[in-house]
């Protein structure tokens, strides 16, 4: 526990800090990883690259000093990062690579700023985080391990599978080597991948696009050309290959209950929606799955969904195609707007909202469904990078 004092040092230094929070994160990472190479595989380099990593930590570290005296309001980003360490099996021992670096990334932005003091109190911040996230992650750790089916650590899966969705989408089963159970998982949740390209190792999460059956797993993956991962999977990956993976992880979930859900999703972002579907139609829930993409030719799932829809009266859908061909037949042309959207909620808005897709899609339903007055409290979201803001 944090003392009184080193409580008022990090609430006294935490303006300076949140200033210079990009600059320290911008130190850190290159710190870390010129030391501790072997970290580099836990992090995907392209959000390095492209700035989203170091500024969703630079996030973090303003929202974690801002509330060092009321880290009650933090549970929800807690759970977050407890589930994507669990998938990509982070350990006790790398805190201290971390904390280790990112101590002297702060001195090293910050210069004289930080006396002993200050260091001691910030060292102390850091390690009161760290314990708590060490103590969840081993327990849901453990967790994993006991359930049916369940495992810690990397388990070898074989591409049993592959089955091109569209032009863009390529479907992989997985099946574990062991030929034991696998264990169940919520809809909505991903698992880790632990790919070894070219000698080079890479952890990657992708969602489970299928119903848990005990038997296999299957993820839904979209090539992006700059993509590592989805190039190899896409081009290199082949029936019989096996490599490793890591238990469901995710708080992206179905939320229980018999409330209509919308499920509202672009481009690959449909992966998870889609075990969400088969649950809620199951469980006789009213469902709206609207799903929004260039034309047909990249337009996954459909008959999948729309064999749902015949079967389940309860659940409606509807297709958004911004450049359709001309033998498309989408239900609307265009994009999501709020006019779309009142189309298909609820007039009194008591509908739970799942949304997932690009990062200006999500940018714009959140807006809309602000505006359309669906309480945030209905509204949840997932992103395949860090975390970043919506607003």
């Amino acid at each position: 526990m944090l003392t009184d004092a080193q409580i008022a040092i990090i609430k006294a230094t935490a303006p300076a800090v949140a200033a210079n929070a990009t600059a320290i994160t911008g130190t850190f990472y290159p710190l870390m990883f010129s030391r501790f190479p072997e970290v580099r595989t836990v992090f995907n380099q392209s959000h390095q690259r492209g700035g989203a990593q170091p500024q969703a930590l630079a996030n973090a570290i303003i929202a974690y000093a801002s509330n060092i005296d009321n880290l009650a309001v933090l549970g929800e980003a807690v759970r977050r990062i407890v589930e994507k360490h669990v998938s990509l099996n982070i350990t006790a021992e790398q805190y201290d690579i971390v904390g280790t670096c990112l101590m002297e990334a702060i001195g090293t932005v910050l210069g004289d700023a930080v006396t002993p003091e200050v260091a001691d109190a910030w060292g102390a911040a850091y390690w009161q985080l760290a314990h708590i996230l060490i103590a969840a992650e081993e327990a849901e750790y453990q967790r994993k391990a006991a359930v049916p089916g369940g495992w810690r650590g990397p388990r070898t899966v074989r591409v049993v599978r592959k089955q091109p969705e569209s032009a863009v989408i390529t479907s992989f089963w997985l099946e574990p080597v062991d030929g034991g159970p696998l264990m169940d998982f919520q809809p909505g949740q991903y698992i880790g991948l632990k790919l070894v390209i070219d000698g080079e190792t890479l952890h990657r999460n992708y969602s489970l696009s299928d119903s848990p059956n005990g038997r296999s797993y299957r993820i839904s993956v979209k090539r992006e050309p700059e993509g590592q991962a989805s190039v190899y999977l896409h081009d290199r990956v082949q029936e019989g290959d096996t490599f490793d993976i890591y238990p469901p992880a995710g708080e992206f979930t179905l939320q229980e209950g018999a409330d209509p859900v919308v499920l509202l999703t672009a481009g690959v972002g449909q992966t998870p929606a889609l075990s969400m579907l088969d649950k809620a139609a199951a469980e006789g829930r009213p469902v709206i799955y609207l799903h929004a993409a260039l034309n047909g030719k990249v337009h996954a799932f459909r008959d999948r969904v729309d064999a749902i829809v015949a079967r389940a009266p309860q659940v409606r859908r509807a297709y958004i195609y911004s450049e359709p061909h001309a033998d498309d037949a989408p239900d609307h042309v265009g994009f999501v707007t709020p006019d779309l959207l009142e189309q298909y909620l609820p007039a009194n808005r008591a509908a739970d909202v799942y949304f997932l897709g690009p990062k200006p899609f999500m940018r714009s339903v959140r807006q809309s469904l602000r505006d359309l007055g669906v309480a945030d409290a209905r509204v949840r979201y997932e992103f395949f990078g860090p975390l970043e803001a919506l607003d």
